[in-house]
């Protein structure tokens, strides 16, 4: 655990304004209500969205639609209506006005937010489709040190990660959505960076569905990428790099990076790590790197793209970030979260790496690159 002292050596987050707190008992009130009831508040919202309420508001605009109005167009009872409207307007989700003696709404900015904003939506679908059955399994989760909420997803699981490739079409979008929103708007950033450098042979570990080995072959003519990940994901890898005409510079290498008896192969110029390392613990991540560390060179630069919650510009995304730690504990792996700046380059450099460079800022999600290169010994 780091020390405050460190926390905010290492934090571009104000850390300060979790020391004391300025808001009003009235108000507190209402916030501790809003954690009461949130399951029930969140159900409602997924509601009048799936059942095209919310869209419907919207298209009134400023004129507004009345209840009655609402249901007509709907096919959703009045009663429907009534129940959905009455909680998203405590939640100021949707907005009413009285005109000329008939009640009328209209979508508030935090309707807007999640009809259009595509942070809150990926999150939203992520949390009902992935996370929220699960999620009644958090204290159990945190007692016995292991995803209990995994069980909804099938019994024998580990980790989700083994389940990807085989999940319904709409959990699996949902899951992939949230994955890629998060890292991919940083990937043209992070692309000159990587490529300055002109490594020949690139190892990509969690390399996924083959978005950033695709990309680099795009960027740099000369790359070769080897695809370090599960069986499962090394397979749709292959197949999106054949289908974008890479797979002749695209390879895999499949196994799991935690087993002991996985070696990685020598040779690599450039090894790079997109929002991989969130999946395991600060023990697991130190085993991960030694691996690399064994098959990698003093020249060989190891890139780490991560969205590390206290360098966030703003306290939405933080907020974000802190929620997703939930995610991994009581679905994903049950030992892994969002990590803060210093404690994930501390779990690096105990594999024997040095921090070279760090790249905060990158995307609107505000994601981090790190350097690393073996440490010289002086």
């Amino acid at each position: 655990m780091l020390n405050s002292k460190t926390m905010n050596k290492y934090s571009a987050f104000d850390l300060n304004k979790f020391s004391s707190e300025k808001i009003h008992a009235v108000d507190a009130k209402f916030e501790a209500q809003k954690i009461a009831f949130a399951p029930l508040t969140f159900q409602a919202i997924r509601a009048m969205l799936e059942l095209g309420l919310m869209q419907i508001i919207n298209d009134a605009g400023d004129e507004g639609i009345s209840a009655a109005e609402l249901s007509e167009k709907s096919g959703i009872s009045l009663y429907g209506v009534n129940v959905l409207t009455e909680m998203a307007l405590g939640m100021h989700v949707i907005l009413m006005k009285n005109d000329n003696g008939i009640e009328k709404f209209s979508i508030g900015k935090i309707g807007w937010m999640l009809l259009e904003d595509n942070l809150t939506k990926a999150n939203f679908y992520f949390t009902n489709d992935i996370c929220y059955k699960g999620a009644f399994d958090l204290m159990d989760s945190i007692k016995n040190g292991k995803p209990e909420g995994l069980k909804y997803f099938g019994e024998g699981l580990t980790t989700i990660y083994e389940k990807l490739s085989t999940l319904p079409e709409r959990e699996k979008k949902s899951w992939f959505d949230f994955d890629h929103f998060y890292s991919d708007i940083a990937f043209p950033q992070a692309l000159p960076i990587v490529y300055a450098k002109k490594p020949k042979m690139l190892y990509d570990i969690g390399g996924n569905t083959a978005k950033w080995a695709i990309a680099s072959c795009r960027y740099d003519p000369d790359v070769n990428v080897k695809i370090i990940d599960l069986p499962g994901q090394t397979h749709v890898a292959e197949e999106n790099a054949k289908a974008a005409g890479f797979e002749n510079r695209i390879s895999t290498f499949a196994g799991n990076i935690l087993d002991d008896t996985t070696v990685l192969p020598a040779g690599c110029d450039a090894v790079w790590m997109s929002q991989f390392l969130d999946c395991f613990s600060l023990k697991q991540i130190t085993k991960i790197l030694t691996k690399v560390y064994n098959a990698a060179d003093e020249k060989t630069n190891v890139y780490v793209l991560e969205p590390l919650w206290d360098q966030q510009k703003f306290e939405a995304e933080s907020y974000s970030l802190q929620a997703t730690s939930l995610y991994f504990t009581c679905i994903a792996n049950g030992n892994s979260k969002m990590y803060r700046f210093g404690e994930l380059v501390e779990a690096i450099e105990k594999a024997g790496f040095e921090l070279k460079t760090a790249h905060h800022n990158l995307g609107s999600n505000c994601y981090s690159l790190l350097v690393f290169n073996k440490k010289v010994e002086k």
